[in-house]
Order: C-alpha cells, then structure tokens, then sequence
C-alpha cells in the first residue's frame, strides 16, 4: 500500500469512500492521532485518485456517469449499505432476521433451514437425508450458513463478510460475489456434512472463501486493488486450526464446522487463483 495524504479527523470522508470504490479505486484509510490516512493500494491509479481528491474538495460531483446517487430525501442512511454492496449487504440483513426469527420460533426455524429436514417425534430427532433435499427442498444445500446459535457466532461472521465482501463487490461485482457466495455456502455444508452432522451453521465458511479469495487476489495480482493485512490472514487461518484441535473444545469452543471452513476455504481459493490468472494476464 501507499501512503497518498493525511485528512483532518473532523473531515466527513464518506462520499471520497464512496466514490473510491465506486470508481474501483483500490485503497484504504486507517486512523490515528494525525487523522485519517489514505493508502492507495496500485500505484499506476495515482493521478486518478488524486483528481477524485481534488473534486471532491471542490464539492465537485463524484461518482462515475449514470452511478450518481439519489437526493439524500430518497436515499435514506440505512440504504446505503445496499447500494455500496447490495449482495453482501442482503446477505449480512438475512443472518440477522434468521437470528431474530429463530429467538422468537427456536427451533422450527433450524428445522426449516437446516441441510436435511429434521423433526421431533416421540422425544427423538428424526434426521431426513440428501434425497429429499435435491428432490424437492434445494434451498437446504445453502441457507444453514444463514443459522448463528449465539450473538458473538453472528457479529463476528458479520463483521468478516462485511469487510471482504464489499471489497469483491466493488473491484470484481456483484455477479462475482454472488458466485463466490453460493459456491462457497453449498460447499462448505456439503463438506460438513460429509462427516456425518446436521446440525450445524454459520456464514464462516463463506468468510474463510472471501478470505481466500481477497487474499490470492491482493498476492497474486497487486494491481486489481486488493488488499488484506497479513496479519489478519495469519489470525483467521490460525484460529482455523486451532478449532481442530482439542485445545479449542478445552478452553469452551467446541462443536465447530472445520470442514465447512475448510470447504468454503478451498473455494475461494480456487476461484481466487483462477481470477488472479486472469487479472496478471489482462
């Protein structure tokens, strides 16, 4: 990343944001005492970013032709997440209605989203199986990634799917994102539940896919505008194997999906090598 200029704290920078990604303009912004910090991740974008800059001071229009937003007494706040990152954004809206649907119906909610159907009889968990889901209910195969079973399993999964996803939203589009989502989501609970689970959910193994992706992308093909602190690669990786192991059911996180992770994981990457070819050959 490069280091462009320095704002003051008390500068709004949301419409730069904004137009930034919406000109597909790879950066970041990090904060400290000083004020905000612009980086621009592929230098060859330059004199671009600085005429946006330069615009944007100016109070001067921002967005590329026929992406102008609506007047403000349109476009409410709450909108703008969807026309940023509309998939991602619609994703990230989905987990938290399931979450509230599912405190205020339980476990009707799980049996309805759940991989294979489930019920209760007499006391026990009557489990259906794969044929009945391609059959006749394929939405099984993707929506247990729309199941969190706690308020930190949500917000952390939330939290990676809004950093990575609005990212391939705005570098690759939506039409991308949605491929990585879908194929990620039915491979990672294939994957689980190849080893014989059902009950089990999360978006976390399209998090690890987005991951991938972001990840290969940044490495293999600078220029496309990615970017993804290593760190944060090592910690998301690192806590993967640590669920593996029996440490992580020792210190209180046990039953997790590692092969959805692993899975959705495996699909970002292959998506994230391929489209990297591409992009270094463009």
């Amino acid at each position: 990343m490069y280091k462009v200029l320095t704002l003051p704290r008390d500068v709004d920078t949301r419409p730069l944001r904004q137009a930034l990604w919406a000109h597909r303009i790879g950066h970041r912004f990090t904060e400290d005492e000083e004020g905000y910090t612009l980086w621009l991740a592929d230098p060859d974008q330059y004199q671009q970013l600085l005429q946006l800059v330069e615009r944007w001071r100016r109070g001067e229009p921002l967005m590329p032709q026929g992406r102008a937003p609506r007047a403000a007494t349109q476009a409410p706040a709450w909108s703008m997440p969807f026309r940023l990152a509309p998939v991602t954004a619609s994703l990230l809206a989905a987990c938290v209605a399931v979450f509230g649907l599912m405190a205020l119906f339980g476990d009707l909610v799980i049996a309805w989203l759940a991989i294979v159907p489930l019920a209760v009889a007499r006391g026990s968990l009557v489990v259906g199986d794969m044929s009945d889901v391609l059959l006749g209910q394929p939405w099984r195969l993707f929506t247990p990634a729309l199941l969190h079973f706690g308020w930190m399993h949500l917000i952390f999964n939330m939290l990676w799917l809004w950093y990575f996803g609005r990212q391939i939203e705005a570098l690759r589009g939506r039409g991308r994102m949605l491929l990585i989502v879908l194929l990620s989501g039915v491979g990672g609970n294939l994957a689980q539940y190849a080893t014989g689970t059902v009950l089990f959910g999360g978006m976390s193994g399209v998090d690890f896919a987005l991951l991938g992706y972001v990840w290969l992308m940044s490495r293999r093909a600078p220029g496309s505008g990615f970017f993804v602190p290593q760190m944060l690669v090592v910690f998301m990786l690192g806590w993967m194997v640590f669920t593996m192991t029996d440490m992580a059911a020792a210190v209180g996180f046990g039953n997790v999906a590692n092969e959805a992770h692993l899975g959705g994981l495996v699909v970002g990457l292959i998506l994230g090598w391929y489209d990297s070819a591409r992009a270094r050959q463009s």
